[in-house]
This record gives C-alpha cells, structure tokens and sequence, in this order.
C-alpha cells in the first residue's frame, strides 16, 4: 500500500493524495430533539444531537486546569455560584459527550462508561467547537452535544466536530462561524521521500506514518492533534500537511453548506425559553428578601425550578435569567 501511494499516488479506495470522501449532512433527523444532525464522510458516520438547558445543567469539572477558556466558567463569576456553589472549580456551560459503541465498526463488547478513547475524542472534538460558541451574554444557554458514532473508518472524532457543528445551528445556537475538521495522514520513507494523505482511512492510519487532525472554521485553526509513528517530520511537511488540511477543511465546510434538509438555525418549540430581565441592584431585595437571606433564598429558587412554573438564576450586576419549564 505504502509503495503503491508513493509511486502512483492512487490510494487503496482509488482516491487521489488530496480528494476527500463523499459527504452528506441531514438535520432535524429527531423530531423531538432540539437540534440533530446525521453526518457521513465516506464509511464513517456521527449522529449528533444538541441540547439547550439553563445556568443549572452546566457540567462542573474539578480539575488541574487553572485557566478559563470559551466554554468554562469561573465558578466564583457565574450564577451558580451567586447561588452558594463552590470557588476554585469550573462550570462548562458548553460540552460535548463523545460515544463509540462498539457496533460501529462490527463487533459486540461491552458497552458501559466513557473510555480514555472517548474523552480525548470528545475533548477535541468540544475544543474545536468551543470558540465558535457565543458568550452567555449573547446566548445564555447551556449547550450540550452528544456524538454517537454508528459507523467508522476514518476520523470520528473530526466527524463529530462536522456533525455537533450542524446540530447546533439546527438548535438555534448562533455560532460566530462553522467549523469542520479533516485528518491528515502520511508516508514517509527513510530515503526522505513522503506523500502527505488528506482524509485518511482507518487501514491508512495503521499503515501510516501520521493522524494529524486539524479542526477550524474558514478564518483559522481551533483544534489539532498529532500522533506520529516515525522521526523526521520537518517544516515542510508540516507545511504541506497543514495547506492540504486547509483545503480539506474548506470543501468539507462547503459540503456542509449543502446540508439537506438543512439546519433551521432557530430555537426548537421543544427548547426552553429564556428571558432576560434587568432589575435594578437597589430593587433586589424585593425580589429575593432581606440581604441577610438573600443567598439562601437565591439557592431555594434554583431548587424549585421543577415544581414551579419558571425559575429565577441570578448573575452579577443585578442581570436574572427566567426560564420556563421543559415542555412535557
């Protein structure tokens, strides 16, 4: 195989070094999800679902990671924390859950909790996505997408940067840009002669020398993992690599464009519904009592979101996000 691309440049599917598998996109797949998407990239296919929820459903991560990125809160800055939540630890206000059952790629095992496979694949698959969200002052909703892999042979993981990326914006959510991913491979010869894959497959992968992902929108790079087999990758492969990978990202972010039926880039009637109210800082205390109960009392408001009919969740600077309860 090895041989073959190098001398020919014909690899085992009969695509060229630099074409990319046939893809195709359909969203609202689930009518009662609040978005969804199904996307295929040759043999490989993410069903992905997105799912908005409020300042509550944020997912805490008590980690060793001290800095705040795009989709992880301060806990001391957030609402939850106004609300008597713990200092020192994080509140990701967007994740993605990355799932590989093992029918997709033909055999049965045993399906029980996420892997260390599934939580790198799903950390870089939310890394490329995390810019592209917007701020809590613009779209304050959590947002959470699960990648369930049903088929693959290639990248999956790039597949559910392309599949989250749609079910979002069948979701509503206003994403600064789209954002899609490749994997890049590479042969490399100990007479220094190599040929850099785009799009490789699975058998490319183990035969291969590299798996460079690289996930981004149209402006730039968001996300990248390497695995390297060999040594002597030097700068101009690295520079082919990533001009092949930006050409890839490019069609496939075309393709996506042609999602049929495409993603309707409005919140679902299923979704719930968030107004913001503006209350001056003076006025609070009819709101939520004497200062001396105010925490107390902001805590027992979260606690009632399921019986009552909306909940209160405070923020700094006197800013109340009001949510209606899921529709039934």
């Amino acid at each position: 195989m090895r041989r073959i691309v190098l001398r020919d440049g014909i690899r085992s599917d009969g695509r060229s070094v630099t074409d990319i598998r046939p893809i195709t996109s359909r969203c609202a797949v689930l009518p009662r999800t609040h978005g969804s998407t199904l996307f295929t990239r040759g043999e490989t296919q993410a069903l992905c679902v997105a799912t908005l929820g409020s300042d509550s459903d944020a997912q805490k991560v008590d980690g060793i990671r001290g800095d705040v990125t795009a989709s992880i809160d301060s806990e001391e800055d957030s609402p939850i924390a106004a609300a008597g939540g713990r200092g020192g630890m994080g509140l990701e206000r967007f994740y993605l859950q990355y799932y590989f059952p093992p029918s997709s790629v033909g055999e049965c095992g045993r399906v029980g909790p996420a892997g260390r496979r599934e939580l790198g694949h799903g950390e870089l698959a939310q890394r490329a996505l995390a810019p592209a969200v917007p701020p809590q002052d613009q779209f304050p909703y959590t947002v959470r997408v699960e990648s369930t892999i049903t088929e693959s042979n290639g990248s999956s993981s790039m597949a559910s940067v392309c599949g989250g990326c749609l079910a979002m914006l069948d979701a509503g959510v206003p994403l600064t840009d789209p954002v899609a991913g490749i994997a890049m491979g590479l042969i490399l010869e100990p007479d220094g002669s190599y040929v850099v894959l785009s799009d490789i497959l699975g058998s490319e992968d183990a035969l291969g020398d590299m798996d460079f992902k690289v996930a981004g929108s149209a402006r730039g790079i968001s996300a990248f993992q390497m695995d390297i087999k060999v040594e002597g990758i030097t700068l101009d492969i690295m520079k082919q690599a990533l001009a092949q990978a930006a050409a890839g990202r490019s069609h496939i972010l075309q393709e996506m464009e042609a999602c049929n039926p495409a993603p309707s880039r409005t919140l679902s009637r299923w979704a719930p519904k968030v107004a913001l109210v503006q209350i001056s800082p003076e006025k609070l205390g009819f709101l939520i009592g004497p200062f001396k109960s105010s925490r107390h009392q902001k805590q027992q408001s979260k606690q009632r979101r399921s019986s009552s009919s909306c909940s209160w969740t405070s923020s700094r600077w006197g800013r109340y996000y009001v949510s209606d309860e899921w529709r039934a």
